[in-house]
C-alpha cells in the first residue's frame, strides 16, 4: 500500500491544546452504571441530583448560644429568662416569650419567634438568667430554612467528577446509589527494541518499561482504565497488529517511536491506518515531537479513534499525558471540560534556559502557610526518572524568558494535576 505522508505541523503549546480541548468537545462517554457512593468516588455523574426537601429543612443555629428575639437584647447589657434547651436533633420546640432566651447548640431548630443567635461568648449565666453583653441583628447566626436549597433544585449536574462534597451532598439527599458513567479503556503501547519488560534482566543497552506503568498510573488517576499492550519492536508488522489491537480501545497512547530516527516508525505504520494527524509536534520541554491525531472507525469509516504519540523518554511521557492526554479521558469519562490553569510561587534560585520554547521543569515547591517558594530539581534531561520522583510541580518558562531572577514569581503545575 502507497502511504500519503502528510506534511509537519508543529503548533505553540496554546495552539495544540486548544486542538487537543476541541477534539475533546465532541467527545461523550461509552456507557453507565449505578453504583454505590463509596464505589462512585472519583466517577463523573451521568444524571442531575436535585433536592429531596428545603436545606436547611428548618432556621438553623449556626452557633452555639441563645435563641432570642433581636429587640430584646439591642441596648446591652440585657438580661434575659432561660426557659429551655435546644440540642441538634430535638423534635419538640419549645415556645420563646417576650425577653426569654432558649439554650440552643450548633444545627438546632430555632424556635418560631427567635430571629437571632447570641452566640455563648458573649453573655454570662447565672441559675435560669443570662446577661448579655453584644446586641444582634435580626438574621445573626440562623440560617433560614431553604437558604441553601429549595425542595426540587438541581444540586449536582451530569458532568460533574464525585469527590467527597459532592459524595456527601448526594448522601444528604438520601441517594446511597448513583448512575455514572463508565470508564473509558486507554491502550498503552511502549515501542523500541531497547525496552524490555520490569520483570526481565536488560542487556547492557536496553532499559526496562517504565512508561507503560507511569502512563497506567496517570490514566487510572484521570478516571480511565488502562488496557496494558505488549511491548512493540522497530519492526512495521508487528507493530502494525499492535496498534490494531490499540485503537479497538477508547484512547491509544503511543510512548516512544515518533521522533525522527531511522527506527521511529509510528507516524508511518498510522499514515497506512489511513491517520488523519491535527499535529505533529508542540513547542515544548520536555516532550516537542508530540503527535495527535485519528483513525477511521466504525461503520462505514464514520466514527474516529484518537491516538497520541507520545516521546519515549520517561518525563516527556509524562508530562505530554498530563497537558495534552489527560483532557481526553476526561472527556470520554463525560466530564466538564477544565481550562488548564497555573498557581504561581516565588522563585528561590534564578533560571537562565533558551527562548523559544515553553518549558515545563521538574521543580519542589516549599513553605508553609502562605508562604510558597519553588526551585527547579537538578535533572539530567527528559530522560531522568529520579528526578521526576523527586519534584512535586513543575515550573513553567515562556519562551521568550532566557532568564528569570530569583525572587520573582513564576507559574507552576503541581504534579498531581498530571
Amino acid at each position: 500500500m502507497a502511504v500519503s505522508f502528510q506534511p509537519s505541523r508543529i503548533l505553540t503549546f496554546e495552539e495544540a491544546r486548544h486542538v487537543v480541548e476541541e477534539h475533546a468537545s465532541q467527545l461523550r462517554p461509552h456507557g453507565r452504571e449505578l453504583l454505590g457512593l463509596i464505589d462512585a468516588v472519583g466517577r463523573v455523574l451521568a444524571e442531575p441530583i436535585y433536592a429531596d426537601r428545603d436545606f436547611p429543612p428548618f432556621p438553623r443555629a449556626a452557633r452555639d448560644g441563645f435563641a432570642v428575639r433581636s429587640a430584646d437584647v439591642q441596648k446591652v447589657p440585657a438580661t434575659l429568662e432561660v426557659t429551655g434547651e435546644i440540642k441538634a436533633g430535638e423534635a419538640h420546640i419549645p415556645e420563646l416569650g417576650q425577653r426569654q432566651a432558649i439554650s440552643i447548640m450548633t444545627g438546632g431548630a430555632a424556635p418560631a419567634r427567635a430571629d437571632a443567635i447570641v452566640m455563648v461568648e458573649y453573655t454570662s449565666r447565672s441559675g435560669s438568667r443570662i446577661e448579655v453583653a453584644r446586641a444582634v441583628s435580626t438574621g445573626e447566626n440562623i440560617v433560614s430554612k431553604g437558604a441553601e436549597a429549595k425542595r426540587e433544585d438541581k444540586l449536582l449536574e451530569p458532568g460533574t467528577r464525585l469527590s467527597y462534597a459532592e459524595i456527601a451532598l448526594a448522601a444528604s439527599v438520601g441517594r446511597s446509589r448513583l448512575l455514572v458513567n463508565s470508564k473509558p479503556r486507554v491502550a498503552v503501547l511502549s515501542t523500541g527494541d531497547e525496552v524490555v519488560d520490569v520483570d526481565l534482566l536488560p542487556g547492557p543497552t536496553q532499559i526496562r518499561n517504565s512508561n507503560t506503568y507511569s502512563l497506567a498510573a496517570q490514566i487510572l488517576a484521570a478516571g480511565g482504565d488502562p488496557v496494558l499492550l505488549p511491548i512493540a519492536p522497530d519492526e512495521p508488522t508487528r507493530l502494525r497488529e499492535l496498534l490494531t489491537e490499540g485503537l479497538e480501545a477508547d484512547l491509544l497512547l503511543i510512548a516512544g517511536g515518533v521522533s525522527m530516527g531511522k527506527y521511529d516508525l509510528v507516524e508511518q505504520v498510522l499514515s497506512e491506518l489511513e491517520a488523519e494527524f491535527f499535529f505533529t509536534g508542540a513547542l515544548i520541554q520536555p516532550g516537542k515531537p508530540i503527535v495527535f491525531g485519528s483513525v477511521p472507525s466504525g461503520e462505514a469509516h464514520r466514527e474516529r479513534k484518537y491516538f497520541f504519540g507520545l516521546p519515549g523518554n520517561p518525563i516527556s511521557t509524562m508530562v505530554t499525558f498530563g497537558l495534552f492526554g489527560r483532557p481526553l479521558i476526561s472527556a470520554l469519562s463525560g466530564a466538564t471540560p477544565q481550562k488548564l490553569m497555573f498557581l504561581r510561587a516565588k522563585l528561590k534560585t534564578a533560571i537562565k534556559t533558551k527562548i523559544g520554547l515553553r518549558r515545563f521543569l521538574p521543580a519542589a515547591i516549599s513553605g508553609e502557610f502562605e508562604q510558597s517558594a519553588v526551585e527547579l530539581i537538578a535533572w539530567q534531561g527528559s530522560g531522568d526518572i529520579a528526578s521526576a520522583a523527586r519534584a512535586n510541580c513543575f515550573v513553567i518558562v515562556t519562551p521568550d524568558r532566557e532568564r528569570i531572577e530569583a525572587g520573582e514569581w513564576v507559574p507552576v503545575l503541581l504534579k498531581s494535576s498530571f
